[in-house]
């Protein structure tokens, strides 16, 4: 009968090192999902910025069409220039909008030549806080 040889290093790991090994992943997990989440939300509101400044293109293009149309006559005020463009049906800037991507609106000043842009929803998740911005026209005309 052959005789059988004890190896005396099996070459596995102990119930130690995979602990330790666990624990950093842990601290690891615990460190990088916060900081993940954190940068998903900051390409949402990045992403909501650049709508806000497609949103500011479109008005002054509206603007500029506006003016053409009335003989160089400027809106006299934010909500002119938010009702004008909801007539012609352009979608330049409508009061409420949704789209794949984003969920936004324009809201006109009835006093002062001032529009509200407010996006709320990137990619059908709603931003923590609604990024907003003004299209101040005040000096046009």
């Amino acid at each position: 009968m052959p005789s059988r040889k004890i190896l005396g290093n099996q070459g596995g790991f102990t119930l130690v090192e995979i602990i330790a090994v666990l624990v950093i992943l842990g601290i690891l997990g615990a460190v990088a999902v916060p900081k993940y989440m954190d940068l998903t939300n900051d390409a949402r509101a990045k992403a909501a910025q650049g709508q806000i400044s497609e949103l500011k293109g479109r008005l002054s293009v509206a603007l500029a069409g506006h003016m053409l149309e009335k003989s160089g006559a400027v809106p006299a005020s934010g909500k002119a220039l938010v009702d004008w463009l909801e007539a012609k049906k352009t979608g330049s800037c409508p009061a409420s909008a949704e789209t794949d991507d984003f969920k936004y609106g324009c809201t006109g000043d009835a006093a002062t030549r001032k529009v509200t842009l407010t996006v709320t929803e990137v990619q059908k998740q709603p931003l923590t806080t609604a990024v907003t911005a003004t299209y101040d026209f005040s000096d046009a005309g």
